[in-house]
């Protein structure tokens, strides 16, 4: 399925052909797909092996940063993460770096994976705050670190703006966009983030989680890897049944005014991707709509 109109066709025999030419010995073994994404597709290799692929140019950038920086980070963190053992170069009609990762075991957090959610959500802030608390880099050492979900609400405004005009003309789409609007604009209002910055995620959405026998074994996809301020890191926290959110948000101890607009990131987040996804992928835009509802559930005393 292609998403984007810069997207870079991927598929099995791509693959190979990659492999043939950069790791002949791994180009025999069994490629099938591994699911995917809206920035990468991914490849299951032989039983031990993933490989990943971006779809766009603007993507690309995300796949050097993890081969540079997952090594140093993954062995500080309380649980696991990818582990790069490939660095693809363009070849065989694919213009964009790739990767190879360990394959890890384990399935996306849901309600026949996960038995307590509670427990769930008390893991995933262990992990958040591992990665949190990892020294940074000096300030020259931070190319590509910066992302706008690490900084502030404001600048996103304007464009928050469209994405909600644009919804409005969706067929059949069934949200009180007037409130969560609101709940924006509230979230607009507050005191800018002037607490320390840190490493962050960047996209801590389930698809992005694994989890083994009911524990959290996993954070994957790193390609939101940056610096900045942890607002945004908590907003996919209503991708997640609320007993989750709720223990995640105790064990971190997030106070009122980040947890406000963590969730004011969680609209802006979704309110994005609901029309830009609404034809080209409507399993995605249907996880976007599911979050706005999860907000208007539960919009954090906005």
């Amino acid at each position: 399925m292609t998403l984007h109109e810069d997207e870079t066709p991927t598929d099995e025999s791509l693959v190979r052909r990659l492999l043939a030419e950069q790791r002949p010995e791994w180009a025999e073994l069994s490629i099938r797909p591994a699911g995917s994404g809206t920035d990468n597709r991914m490849f299951r290799l032989g039983d031990g092996l993933l490989v990943r692929l971006p779809r766009t140019p603007g993507t690309a950038g995300a796949v050097r940063k993890e081969q540079v920086w997952l090594p140093r980070l993954a062995p500080e963190l309380a649980c696991e993460a990818p582990e790069p053992v490939h660095e693809g170069v363009p070849g065989s009609g694919f213009p964009l770096p790739w990767s190879v990762y360990r394959w890890i075991e384990g399935v996306e957090p849901g309600p026949d994976s996960v038995p307590d959610w509670g427990a769930f959500g008390t893991e995933l802030a262990a992990a958040v705050r591992s990665l949190h608390a990892l020294p940074l880099p000096p300030e020259d050492a931070r190319e590509g670190l910066h992302w706008y979900r690490g900084g502030e609400l404001t600048p996103c405004d304007p464009r928050v703006g469209e994405y909600f005009a644009q919804a409005r003309t969706l067929p059949g789409l069934d949200l009180d966009l007037d409130r969560l609007q609101a709940i924006w604009r509230a979230a607009l209002a507050l005191p800018a983030p002037s607490g320390p910055q840190v490493w962050l995620h960047g996209d801590l959405k389930p698809s992005n989680v694994l989890v083994q026998d009911g524990r959290l074994r996993a954070m994957i996809d790193f390609g939101g890897l940056s610096i900045g301020f942890p607002d945004a890191e908590h907003a996919p926290l209503w991708d997640f049944p609320a007993a989750a959110r709720h223990a995640y948000r105790a064990a971190l101890d997030v106070n009122e005014q980040t947890w406000q607009r963590a969730c004011g990131w969680a609209v802006a987040v979704a309110i994005a991707g609901v029309p830009y996804y609404w034809e080209s992928d409507p399993a995605f835009a249907a996880e976007c709509v599911a979050r706005l509802r999860a907000v208007l559930d539960d919009p954090a005393g906005l």
